[in-house]
């Protein structure tokens, strides 16, 4: 592998800030977000952007994308203004500092995912993780599920560690699908003693392809749980509220939609009343175990297709 501290280049007033802020203790928690994998209704990208927007924010670090990305299979947009290219889309990738709405510092991690070298990347991701004594680090996108909007939204939570994610349900057996570079980190970061964690948003299927605050409301809780830390929610929620009624709105105008989103939610209640819970969001040490998820959600899939009790 090539040097992995040559494809990012160091702030050093920042670094030192961050030193002299850490001396003596802990480090600053890491939440990552790249673009580039799944990432339903914008979960991961709009956290990323709400954060950097509404918080306080320094660069801390700025990695060099042209050893990282492939141009011709993800082109950044030009504008042509007339008769002259007036702007380019400029992609990066960088790790900010970011102050929390109580001053308490974490980096964040955001950008475009890489498309070669992963694995100097995450090495070089695991060198900042060690210089900054990072203690935690967690990432966040979303994924599309067969949920309705009308009811709260739930996670998949993941980590290198099964203590970090004991209070989570897990709603998945094993299962094998296309890796990410934030998938690679959370292994790589495990493998060298250092605690990484994440959580995938469920986001409504019929609304992956929209940008959906909802979703990075939910991720951004989740993360403010996990890490310990005050993020200002509030422009989130407004954004959330706008869309909620724009996507009424057009459910009331057509019956066909209308007719999927009531079939959802039919099927999202009875599923959980069937595990005797309120919500798919709850989690809490006295959840099922996944096993008896499982046996609940067949005996349910019986129900329905009229099989009689328990399969």
């Amino acid at each position: 592998m090539l040097d992995p501290s040559e494809i990012y280049a160091v702030d050093p007033a920042v670094a030192a800030e961050v030193e002299a802020r850490t001396a003596g203790g802990s480090g600053p928690v890491l939440v990552h977000a790249v673009r580039g994998f799944v990432d339903a209704g914008g979960a991961g990208r709009l956290a990323a952007e709400h954060l950097t927007e509404q918080l306080p924010t320094e660069r801390l670090a700025t990695f060099d994308v042209d050893q990282l990305l492939d141009y011709r299979s993800r082109r950044p947009t030009a504008t042509f203004d007339g008769d002259h290219w007036g702007e380019y889309d400029e992609p990066e990738l960088a790790v900010d500092l970011v102050r929390d709405t109580s001053g308490v510092p974490f980096l964040l991690l955001h950008g475009v995912e890489p498309d070669v070298q992963w694995e100097r990347f995450v090495a070089a991701v695991r060198q900042i993780v060690e210089r900054f004594d990072v203690p935690l680090t967690v990432g966040l996108h979303g994924i599309p599920m067969g949920i309705p909007h009308t009811r709260p939204l739930s996670v998949t939570a993941h980590a290198n560690r099964p203590e970090l994610v004991a209070d989570y349900t897990s709603w998945f057996g094993t299962v094998q699908v296309p890796a990410d570079a934030g998938s690679l980190l959370e292994i790589r970061l495990g493998q060298s003693g250092h605690d990484a964690m994440g959580f995938a948003v469920h986001v409504p299927h019929y609304l992956a392809q929209s940008p959906y605050p909802q979703a990075s409301i939910t991720a951004l809780e989740h993360v403010q749980r996990a890490a310990g830390l005050e993020l200002d929610l509030g422009a989130l929620t407004a954004a959330a509220e706008e869309t909620r009624l724009e996507v009424e709105r057009q459910v009331e105008e057509s019956a066909e939609v209308g007719a999927v989103v009531h079939a959802l939610e039919q099927q999202y209640d009875a599923f959980t009343r069937n595990i005797g819970r309120p919500s798919l969001l709850a989690e809490t040490s006295e959840l099922p175990t996944a096993d008896e998820l499982g046996e609940e959600f067949e005996r349910f899939l019986a129900e329905q297709r009229g099989d009689g009790p328990g399969l």
